[in-house]
This record gives structure tokens, sequence and C-alpha cells, in this order.
């Protein structure tokens, strides 16, 4: 079933036109990642199916429903920062917490929904602890949380990752696609690294200028590459990756 369509979706920064009549689909419970370089229209695409932007033209369509129009609160979407955006001032329950107050038939029970939701990202033991005194990945799993206790119908991702280190990068990872499964999630992913959007997605599209350049399963964008930008962005960067490392983990004991 698809759960969002997006139609003929065009952007202009005055003169400048940053989306060239976009058209895409994600299915009901597919996680999507949209990976291109800085400058490609990815995040301008995530600002638009939020409703922090409205295009020069196109549509959204969400369960076959034109939501064009309506503000973020009626998308019933949800948003995960990059940078977090945190109450410094609060527990990581009452970061949950405070997300429910746009849900008032739950407000009798919030501090419960609130630390069932904690619990379940693996972040109990954790719960009265202010964000400054968590790293950066439990901090983004506050985040995630914070999400979740919305209940939206479709998570938006913003380069999560990016200000990670490596380690805590590939252990979120796995922490997301746990949740994905956890929750039935309908995702879509915005990230420039080839590997991130490789080992999360069920399939990706790959942006470059303002427009599509393949929009297929991991697999056969590296069994049949669409075009040059492809080849090169994607698999080059793939195989440039794989070898600076096959080096050492032949000579690992």
């Amino acid at each position: 079933m698809v759960k969002l369509e997006v139609r003929d979706l065009l952007q202009k920064f005055g003169r400048q036109e940053v989306l060239h009549g976009i058209s895409f689909s994600v299915m009901d419970g597919e996680f999507l990642s949209i990976l291109g370089p800085s400058g490609c229209g990815k995040t301008t695409i995530l600002r638009i199916l939020i409703g922090l932007l409205s295009p020069s033209s196109g549509h959204v369509i969400k369960d076959g429903v034109d939501i064009t129009g309506l503000p973020p609160s009626q998308r019933n979407m949800g948003i995960v920062f990059q940078n977090y955006a945190l109450f410094q001032n609060m527990t990581v329950l009452g970061n949950v917490e405070y997300a429910l107050r746009f849900h008032p038939e739950l407000k009798s029970r919030s501090r419960e929904v609130a630390g069932d939701i904690v619990e379940q990202v693996g972040l109990g033991e954790h719960r009265d602890k202010k964000p400054y005194k968590l790293s950066g990945g439990q901090q983004q799993r506050v985040a995630i949380a914070r999400t979740l206790a919305m209940n939206p119908e479709i998570i938006l991702f913003d380069e999560p990752m990016s200000a990670l280190d490596a380690a805590t990068r590939l252990h979120l990872r796995e922490e997301i696609k746990r949740i994905q499964k956890q929750f039935r999630s309908t995702m879509i992913y915005i990230t420039h690294d080839q590997e991130e959007a490789f080992a999360l997605s069920d399939r990706i599209m790959v942006m470059d200028h303002g427009s599509i350049q393949q929009l297929d399963s991991p697999e056969n964008i590296i069994g049949n590459p669409a075009n040059a930008f492809i080849q090169e962005f994607v698999i080059n960067n793939l195989h440039l990756k794989i070898n600076s490392l096959v080096k050492y983990v032949k000579a690992a004991p």
C-alpha cells in the first residue's frame, strides 16, 4: 500500500530552481533513504514533506489525501533532527513526556506512556538524567523516543548521525532498524553517506542537482547503475571505502 506520494514537486528560491519536478512514492512500513551530496535538494524535500516549506508547485499525498497545504501539526509525521533539539533543563523522561502535550487524550497517563517508550529505546536506566549527561548516541535515541511518543505515521530523519563518531553511528543504525521493525514505522531518511543508506534501506532514492538519478533497491542500484553519476557517487565511493579497509582486515589475526 502506498503511504506517501509526491507528485511533480518543483521548488524555486527566487530565480534558482532547486527541485525539478520530483515524483516518487513510499510504501507503508518502508525504509526509504534519500541519498545525495550537499546541495542536491534532499533537505528541501524533507522540509516540504513535514510542512515547514510550501512547494512552488506539485503535491504531497498521504493515504490518498492531498496534504500539500496542511500545517505540520495536521500531517501526523514526526521528525528527528541532526542536532537532537532536546530541552537541556528536562530529564530524558521529561523530554519524551513533553511531546505528549499535543495529545490531550493521553494527558492522564502521559508519564506512563513516556516511560514505556523510554524503556523500549533502551534508555530506562537514564530516564532521570539531563541530556548533557548523555552521549551523543543516547541523546539521539531520546530524540527518536520523543518522536515515537507522538505516534506518527511517518518518521523523517534529517541526517541524524552526521555529528556522531563511527562506533556510535554503527550502534544507532541497528537501533533505528530495530525500532522500525518493532513499531512498524514508515521512515524517510536523509543522508549523504552511501554506506549508511545501503545498510538501512529497503529502497534508496539517489539525487543530484534537484533531480532523481535512480530510485531502486540497494541490490539493483549496485547491479544496474542508471548513469555515470550513480557509478561515481555511489558505487565507486563504496568501493573506495571497502578497499581502504580490506588490507587491514586481511592483516588482522
